[in-house]
């Protein structure tokens, strides 16, 4: 038996298909594209798929100690500050997709890396004064549904702006 085969990877298949699509929007986008908002005190198209990346590594790397933060342009995952937070620095598409797809590479390891077994492992996380619980699977689902939450704020802004959309489902 393969390591793939003990793994919960194949479990997770589709995620990296919905990595790509919004990569493939988000290379594309011009400057211009970049800094739509979906409203005036939203963040801007870029800001929001920085936070998405970066959460990737904040809570794999961060919370659960998983090695590869160094590999992406997050290596200190446990500050907090993400690109959203410094709305004067735009990020360029070239650096959005190097963030989207080096976090997706920490996140594809996970997946190949974990048994069923693993899930259920526990690991604190301080918050100011308190400290939370929380499981591999329940990380996993925070991060799938964080993905997905963003790519539809993503595509609303896209569409309301007639720009391309994120089509996560579309047959290839």
């Amino acid at each position: 038996m393969s390591s793939h085969d003990k793994s919960i990877g194949r479990f997770y298949e589709g995620w990296q298909t919905y990595n790509e699509r919004i990569v493939e929007v988000v290379r594309d986008l011009s400057v211009e594209g970049l800094q739509t908002r979906p409203s005036p005190d939203g963040w801007p198209i870029w800001a929001t798929v920085g936070h998405t990346a970066g959460a990737r590594v904040y809570w794999l790397c961060g919370v659960l100690g998983e090695p590869g933060a160094e590999a992406t342009p997050f290596p200190d995952a446990m500050t907090g500050i993400g690109w959203e937070d410094d709305l004067d620095r735009p990020r360029s598409a070239t650096e959005l997709t190097e963030a989207l797809e080096s976090t997706w590479r920490v996140l594809a390891s996970c997946l190949d890396r974990w048994t069923p077994d693993m899930l259920f492992e526990r690991f604190e996380r301080r918050v100011g004064e308190k400290t939370q619980i929380h499981a591999r699977q329940s990380i996993l689902m925070r991060l799938l549904s964080h993905d997905a939450y963003h790519c539809g704020e993503l595509s609303q802004t896209l569409g309301i702006h007639h720009l391309p959309q994120i089509d996560l489902w579309r047959p290839d």
